[in-house]
């Protein structure tokens, strides 16, 4: 009895530590992995050509990601929110494409908006508005 228990107790040290590090190296590969993955990406669009083509924003999109972290020490709990902002614009062709833009860029643009998109490979650069028969009288 005593020598099965000890069978099966030195067993789980052995299949513990192989677990755990078979763990660490799927989150250190799936890191690994998402490096490269954004420095090809990044390698493509600094080789892709600079286009400035008429487009219309056709739809603003938000996505939001909420966290609690609670302070073990104090009690207190703190919450923290990422929002990250894309818009799709649709040129004459009738094709589409959605860029990451920044929040200033976002509050800055509206759906159906018409004007000049400037991008390179899938990086978002500026979109230039035309001036509309509103934004004239305005400024009259």
């Amino acid at each position: 009895m005593l020598d099965d228990f000890m069978l099966h107790g030195n067993s789980m040290f052995t299949i513990i530590p192989i677990f755990i590090g078979i763990i660490f190296i799927l989150v250190f590969g799936f890191i690994l992995f998402s490096i490269i993955q954004n420095i090809v990406q990044w390698k493509k669009n600094e080789a892709s050509p600079r286009l400035s083509v008429p487009a219309i924003v056709k739809v603003k999109r938000t996505n939001t990601s909420n966290s609690t972290h609670h302070h073990g020490e104090t009690g207190a709990h703190h919450h923290t929110s990422s929002s990250t902002y894309f818009v799709t614009f649709e040129f004459e062709s009738g094709d589409r494409s959605e860029f990451r833009i920044t929040g200033k860029e976002f509050g800055l643009l509206a759906d159906g908006d018409i004007g000049t998109l400037t991008f390179q490979g899938t990086r978002y650069v500026s979109f230039e508005r035309q001036k509309t028969v509103i934004d004239i009288n305005h400024n009259l």
